[in-house]
């Protein structure tokens, strides 16, 4: 395997996609989403080796997953390669497809919500609960929209 399979966090355009989960975060939540200061480099391994589940997918008509933690890849079963290819609406039992686009409209709309709850499925069929998610706008260097991140650290296998 390649250095960028095993850690991608060292590729720079993930690097530069971290930069903008942190900063799109603080912007809308005006909260850090990591409580530690470092360089661009050191963010994005601390945000890979985060506890917490970190995802994001870009602006397609069906978004495609651009981003997942290790928390997250370890969470839905998958490897970066699989999720990074993934559409989002993947992960979400067909039932609750009508309450992800609410979620992801309103969040489209507001920048941001917090305390979101719904069931999940892995790519090996185990559905989840998360809870207490925050959903968010990325915002580019240009102030523009590219795409909507999520994070949450309560999840149960139902």
């Amino acid at each position: 395997m390649t250095e960028n399979i095993l850690y991608p966090w060292k590729q720079e355009t993930i690097i530069r996609h971290t930069q903008r989960l942190l900063l799109s975060y603080k912007y809308w939540t005006g909260k850090s989403l990591l409580d530690i200061d470092g360089t661009r480099e050191f963010m994005a391994q601390a945000l890979w080796e985060a506890p917490f589940v970190i995802a994001s997918h870009g602006m397609e008509e069906n978004p495609i997953f651009n981003y997942g933690n290790q928390q997250a890849l370890d969470l839905w079963e998958m490897s970066w390669e699989q999720f990074i290819c993934t559409p989002s609406r993947k992960t979400v039992q067909p039932s609750e497809h009508e309450d992800r686009e609410l979620l992801l409209n309103q969040a489209k709309t507001q920048g941001y919500i917090s305390d979101y709850r719904g069931i999940r499925i892995s790519s090996k069929g185990k559905r989840f609960l998360i809870s207490n998610t925050i959903v968010w706008n990325l915002l580019d260097e240009n102030q523009q929209q590219c795409g909507q991140g999520a994070t949450f650290n309560e999840w149960e296998y139902i």
